[in-house]
């Protein structure tokens, strides 16, 4: 696990000095593409950045599962998951 962690008000300083771009540009931005990201999975659309990571909604069928309290048996409906995949330059970088 990473000893080190980079949160989004680091993430948006970092992008705006990289890119001369205002924080606050950096910032709508980055809320601009989480919610077209959000938009299209939920409509089941993958989204794909080639190299970089792939985003997909995942169907989870309907099973039995166990009330951890009670032991009782109870039926878990089915539903949707997130899947995210790391593309291959992610893949590279992180190997160092």
């Amino acid at each position: 696990m990473a000893d080190k962690s980079l949160n989004r008000t680091e993430l948006v300083a970092a992008i705006a000095a990289h890119s001369g771009q205002s924080q606050a540009a950096v910032n709508g931005m980055l809320d601009s593409m989480f919610d077209t990201i959000a938009k299209n999975v939920g409509n089941g659309t993958k989204v794909s950045i080639p190299g970089w990571l792939s985003v997909e909604r995942t169907h989870r069928a309907a099973r039995m599962g166990r009330n951890p309290s009670t032991g009782a048996a109870i039926q878990i409906a089915a539903g949707y998951g997130v899947k995210v995949s790391a593309g291959s330059k992610l893949k590279a970088a992180a190997k160092g």
